[in-house]
This record gives structure tokens, C-alpha cells and sequence, in this order.
């Protein structure tokens, strides 16, 4: 079901809303949040690995958190938050990624007393360590930390409930998800996760992969429940397309994954 908003009310950006006088359907993507909010949401892309950077501010105190930022970005990144007035309080990781090396570490060096942010359960260092349930904060704004194993042990989905927005990693991509074959993954753990920790949120959540290969930059809750040509089917069928998959080994993970498990600056 579509919200229908006046001009002067939007909402969260990659929300659905309607113009009031045209009818017009249009979708808020990678922009400045409603008239009013002071929360702010810029979406960043790094074209060699296809990967999503999302940069969140409370634009009243200013603080700011990256999520999953990449080492070549580090320096855009860095000059965009000082051009923007924002201090990054956080720079922070869904998981220890295979296919690029983080920009946090990196990060921490170009802007001061930012820290580093991981699962617990990925094993690799930090400042902040999350478990499931934690909250990050920044300004008034707060992510929950949902744990969802199945790419990798230590996958946490960011949840944003006063947005309608959630951050999903590699665990669910815009009509895929992430592989399963290495770092511990687990096709049946990646099934129960995005079924139990995911799709049970509202079907109007916007959702933010931390990839797409296609040039897509969102999806939802409901789009993803009914077309993910994968996570729609019944668990087994599931299990046996991931085990048909036959993905080329990550040209990318004998060096990430070591230079990852220390905040990226091995490398």
C-alpha cells in the first residue's frame, strides 16, 4: 500500500508517496530526508566491487555513522563529511566483507576519534564490538543491531524503525542474497534469517543491500517476499539452488578477508 503524502510532507527517502494534486507516484532515493527531519541519508557506490557506502547524520548535532565503507573511497568519504559539517562518530561494517577491503580503518586515521564497528561474531577487530539487540546511536538517531548469520557468522542487519529503513549486508540483496559457499556460510542460516529477521518487518521497510550488480539501489520489505526468485522457495529448493550456484572463488577474498579482520589496514 502506497502512503499518500502532501508536497509538504515526505517522508523517509526510498519511501513511496503520492503528490496530492497529481496522483503521481514517486520514489525518494539517496536524498535529504522530509521537510523537518533532521535525519540525512546519502547513499555511495564504489564501481569496481559494486559495493553500497550509506552515510547517516543527525543534521541538528551533526553526528554522523558510514556503513560499510570501501579503502579507495576512503578519502571522498572523508572530504564529503567535512564538507558537509558532519563529525563521524562511527564508521561501521554489516560483516567482515570477502570482495573488498573496509575503508574504516583508513577512516579512523583521516578524521579523529571516529571508531571502527563490527559483529561480534565476525571475529575481526574493532573499537565497538556488536551483538544482536545492541544499539548504535548518532544524535537522535539510533541502528539496531540484528544478527543474521548465513553469508558469513557474523552478519548484522542495521535497523532504522523511526526511518522504516533497514541495511542488510550480503544477507539479502535486491532480488538475491549474499553466496554461502565460504566463511562460514550456511544456506540454511542465511533462510532463517532473512525469513525471521527480516521479512517480518513491515512490508513498507525499505531496504539497503550492501551490493547490487544491476543498477539497482533499493527494495522492500513486500518486494523482496514476493519476488526474490531464491528466499520465495519452500527451504530445500532453497538449499539446492545455492548449492548449484557455481560461483568463481572471490578474486578479492585471499587478500580482504585477512586485511578486514584487522580494520582494513593490512593490507
Amino acid at each position: 500500500m502506497l502512503e499518500k503524502l502532501s508536497i509538504g510532507a515526505w517522508r523517509v527517502a526510498g519511501a513511496y508517496c503520492t503528490l496530492a494534486k497529481t496522483g503521481l507516484q514517486v520514489r525518494l532515493v539517496s536524498s535529504a530526508m522530509d521537510k523537518g527531519s533532521n535525519f540525512f541519508f546519502r547513499q555511495l557506490f564504489d564501481t569496481v566491487s559494486s559495493t553500497y557506502s550509506y552515510l547517516l547524520g543527525d543534521t541538528q548535532t551533526r553526528e554522523a555513522v558510514l556503513i560499510d565503507p570501501v579503502l579507495e573511497h576512503a578519502e571522498r568519504d572523508a572530504a564529503l563529511i567535512k564538507e558537509l559539517g558532519f563529525k563521524l562518530v562511527y564508521a561501521m561494517n554489516t560483516h567482515m566483507h570477502a570482495d573488498h577491503i573496509t575503508g574504516t580503518g583508513k577512516l579512523k586515521g583521516l578524521i579523529p576519534d571516529t571508531k571502527s564497528v563490527i559483529g561480534k561474531a565476525s571475529g575481526a577487530q574493532a573499537d565497538v564490538h556488536l551483538n544482536d539487540g545492541d544499539v548504535v546511536k548518532f544524535g537522535k538517531h539510533k541502528l539496531l543491531a540484528t544478527a543474521t548469520p548465513g553469508h558469513t557468522n557474523g552478519c548484522l542487519t542495521y535497523i532504522c524503525h523511526e526511518q522504516g529503513i533497514a541495511f542488510t549486508g550480503d544477507t539479502l540483496l535486491i532480488r538475491g542474497c549474499g553466496r554461502t559457499d565460504f566463511q562460514e556460510g550456511s544456506s540454511e542460516g542465511l533462510y532463517k534469517s532473512v525469513h525471521e529477521r527480516i521479512f517480518t518487518l513491515p512490508d513498507h521497510y525499505t531496504l539497503y543491500p550492501a551490493h547490487d550488480y544491476r543498477g539497482q539501489t533499493a527494495t522492500t520489505v513486500g518486494e523482496e517476499k514476493k519476488y526474490n526468485p531464491r528466499l520465495t522457495k519452500p527451504l530445500p529448493e532453497f538449499v539446492n539452488i545455492m548449492k548449484n550456484l557455481n560461483l568463481p572463488y572471490p578474486k578479492m577474498i585471499d587478500k580482504a578477508v585477512p586485511a578486514n579482520k584487522v580494520c582494513g589496514l593490512h593490507y
